[in-house]
């Protein structure tokens, strides 16, 4: 019999905004939360209200003047988390990652050495990977372990995995996971550009992730942070149980390539699957790019794991866009949502032949990124 890890609480900050209450009514609404950028690039930003909490946040100490907006809204998200209950921070550890890192600090101090300017003492510390747990640990006086890492856009997913680790070893008692990225800069708009997936599209609903047709790329970059409070066994407090988990990857043909069935997400699926000792799940929160290949390969995986027992399948990036490596946390957020609602959110590009159960019990996430690592994890309802 395994031992349960449940999550006790998930937070977010977002285009959905901050609160549940935010985010169940955005994702009811079914629209998507772009807005066009002075060079014509659609992007998903926090909300305004968001946006204010943020810069008190970078007034609240004269240190926090000095840190990058990823680790500013991962410490708003983690406040926003604790603000859900008062939960114990006695053996208490900390993972969280990012796929990019500090852009807007890396970038700007870079672009301040090109121009021979001095450059500032603060170039080095707040553009390490690990400046983002360490000050989230500094915010909430935790003196347990902190944890940073990059996995691509699986990173919030891997330190979920992470987190079960810790707590089935029982070096800690608790673990806050998940990954914040804000990747909204020049350069990092650039990338994509220069790897030709992103949206070209002239309309609000740019990212037409899970619109398996399509003929070119799609992807649309958002901002955020998520969180998660794991800790073991299950509670009258617990939100969800992880019922099994799955992860894998595949060997490359370039840098950011992915099989043409996905054999890494198929391989990650089947683990999942395994774990919990289920056949299937009522419905899966698919990675889904909205990159032609991607989205794809993806369903190509799911249809040969599953065959005739297909679940419902939804995305959520056609709504907020692609966060990278905090992408799979926000999937997990909509995965409890719905499962605490007894409602599947829908997505308009794709059309289920399947009909929801009466009781949606199990949903599984996917998530992979550069590199082939794939994966999966399945929530099941209290």
């Amino acid at each position: 019999m395994h031992q349960p890890i449940s999550i006790r609480a998930i937070s977010s900050i977002s285009a959905l905004g901050s609160t549940s209450a935010e985010l169940w009514e955005g994702y009811l609404s079914k629209s998507a939360f772009f807005q066009k950028l002075s060079s014509g690039k659609w992007v998903s930003k926090i909300t305004s209200e968001t946006e204010i909490a943020v810069n008190q946040l970078r007034e609240y100490s004269h240190a926090y003047k000095n840190l990058d907006r990823t680790t500013l809204l991962a410490i708003q998200a983690t406040r926003n988390l604790f603000n859900k209950g008062a939960f114990p921070k006695e053996n208490l550890g900390i993972n969280i990652g990012s796929s990019r890192g500090a852009t807007e600090l890396f970038e700007k101090y870079h672009s301040d050495y090109l121009e021979g300017q001095k450059i500032s003492a603060f170039t080095s510390p707040t553009t390490t990977l690990g400046n983002i747990s360490s000050w989230v640990a500094q915010d909430i006086a935790l003196d347990g372990v902190t944890i940073d890492h990059s996995v691509t856009c699986s990173t919030a997913m891997h330190s979920i995995l992470n987190g079960i680790a810790w707590l089935k070893s029982e070096m800690a008692d608790a673990f806050i996971v998940g990954a914040s990225e804000a990747p909204l800069t020049p350069f990092t708009l650039a990338q994509m550009d220069a790897l030709k997936l992103y949206s070209k599209s002239e309309n609000t609903l740019a990212c037409e992730s899970m619109r398996f047709e399509k003929k070119a790329n799609t992807m649309v970059l958002g901002e955020g942070a998520a969180m998660a409070y794991l800790e073991r066994g299950v509670s009258e407090n617990s939100l969800a149980v992880i019922a099994g988990y799955g992860f894998a990857s595949e060997k490359l043909v370039h840098n950011s390539s992915i099989s043409k069935n996905a054999d890494c997400f198929q391989k990650s699926m089947q683990r999942a699957l395994k774990y919990a000792n289920f056949e299937t799940v009522d419905a899966i929160v698919m990675h889904a790019p909205g990159t032609v290949k991607g989205d794809q390969a993806e369903k190509n995986a799911i249809d040969i794991v599953f065959g005739k027992q297909l679940p419902l399948l939804t995305s959520n990036k056609w709504m907020l866009g692609h966060t990278f490596g905090a992408s799979g946390m926000f999937s997990v957020e909509l995965a409890v949502m719905m499962l605490q609602h007894n409602k599947f959110v829908e997505n308009p590009y794709f059309s289920n032949t399947r009909h929801l159960p009466s009781k949606l019990k199990t949903v599984m996430i996917n998530a992979v990124g550069f590199g082939g690592n794939a994966v999966s994890v399945i929530l099941q309802g209290i």
